[in-house]
């Protein structure tokens, strides 16, 4: 993953904080539609297994996962749509 992730500036910032799995993959799928495709998702997540969720979910349907920004208590996934 490349440096660039941490400048990144998402066009839609879904916080799925204190959803256990899968409430930030459901979150992630319903945001996704919410922007037009080549915009950028934020998940904000506090559950660890959302990383490989998202990022499975993403090449699964065909967005690009762009990384994961560790923050304070919490990770900001971002996800590009990419149809």
């Amino acid at each position: 993953m490349s440096e660039a992730v941490a400048t990144i500036t998402a066009d839609k910032v879904i916080d799925a904080r204190g959803t256990a799995c899968p409430g930030p993959l459901l979150e992630a799928k319903k945001g996704i539609g919410a922007v037009k495709v080549g915009q950028i998702i934020e998940i904000k997540s506090n559950d660890k297994g959302s990383r490989k969720d998202i990022a499975a979910w993403s090449g699964k349907v065909g967005h690009e996962f762009l990384g994961v920004i560790e923050a304070e208590g919490h990770d900001r996934l971002m996800v590009r749509r990419k149809k």
